[in-house]
């Protein structure tokens, strides 16, 4: 297993690699000059041509794109982000401030999602064919058929701006403020996860139907085993492979890509920062957070293929 970690993290470098080139490369594409977002549109007018030109070679725009790659690839090697072109703090620090917030909301949102969907899909497989499958699988469809941004500002129209029940935006630690916290948490937690729980429970459910056709499950059941020890002991572990996939990428994804729902409840997580930097021009920081993203991706896949030997014996990696 150790020898299978090390491999698969080995092998993950030169994807994080190609996705640093696109992302630089992408970048330079896009339309826009982000020396107008360090010194503003309207320059004054002491700011002669040469003084912007001591800017761009400041800022190392003046290079050729393959030079200023190979400039950031040297430096990210000793552990060098760079620093932001707006706030000039180091890369890490400025991803670091806001990292909190999305782990914060990220987990949370995971933990109960997760909890949610494993049970409505327990329920569903166990009363297949009846009201109660039914109804819950009719949320599910609903729920991955519904548009995050719109549910959000729907969840915004309803209860805070009719209702006057819930804030409309902002962040409240939870840890730290527990009833604010929790106030600020629930529409932004039930947006982020309707998509990720609706498609989980329609796997366990699924998967779990499948299970319970087996012959191993009959012969429990023949032994007089109860019908609880029966799905949670035998028939639910077997069933979560297929889950656990669904998991790890869900994971990754609401760490990384909770930038809509960050921006519309305006949170200050790395979602946020991501889509503010990319307005701004800000490639150190947008090149940071890619990185980070594309790491999490990896290492929740890795995650998943370990667990997968957790949960089936049979598994064996060599």
């Amino acid at each position: 297993m150790q020898r299978y970690i090390v491999r698969r993290l080995l092998t993950a470098i030169p994807v994080i690699l190609l996705v640093s080139m696109l992302t630089f490369v992408g970048q330079k594409l896009l339309p826009g000059d982000p020396l107008l977002d360090i010194i503003g549109p309207d320059p004054s007018t002491s700011l002669t041509k040469a003084d912007l030109q001591a800017l761009r070679h400041e800022y190392g725009l003046d290079q050729p794109i393959v030079v200023q790659y190979g400039k950031y690839m040297e430096r990210l090697a000793h552990g060098d982000f760079g620093k932001s072109f707006r706030t000039h703090q180091s890369v890490v620090s400025t991803i670091k401030q806001r990292l909190g917030v999305t782990l914060k909301l990220s987990l949370i949102t995971f933990a109960i999602h997760t909890m949610l969907a494993l049970f409505l899909g327990m329920i569903a497989a166990v009363y297949a064919g009846t009201l109660i499958d039914l109804a819950a699988t009719s949320w599910a469809v609903l729920a991955a058929a519904t548009p995050g941004f719109w549910l959000a500002i729907l969840l915004i129209v309803v209860f805070s701006v009719k209702l006057n029940w819930l804030p409309a935006s902002g962040w409240v630690d939870p840890f730290a403020h527990p009833v604010d916290g929790i106030k600020h948490l629930v529409m932004p937690v039930f947006t982020l996860g309707i998509l990720g729980g609706a498609t989980v429970m329609r796997q366990t459910r699924s998967a779990l139907l499948e299970v319970l056709r087996q012959d191993y499950v009959t012969t429990a059941r023949s032994k007089g085993l109860a019908e609880r020890v029966v799905i949670l002991r035998h028939a639910l572990k077997n069933a979560m492979l297929p889950v656990i996939t669904l998991l790890g990428l869900s994971l990754a994804f609401l760490i990384s890509g909770s930038v809509l729902i960050e921006r519309v409840f305006a949170i200050p997580g790395v979602g946020r920062l991501a889509l503010d930097s990319t307005t701004n021009h800000d490639y150190p920081v947008v090149e940071g957070i890619v990185l980070m993203s594309a790491t999490a991706i990896v290492l929740a896949n890795l995650l998943t293929d370990v667990l997968y030997a957790w949960l089936d014996p049979r598994i064996r990696f060599s």
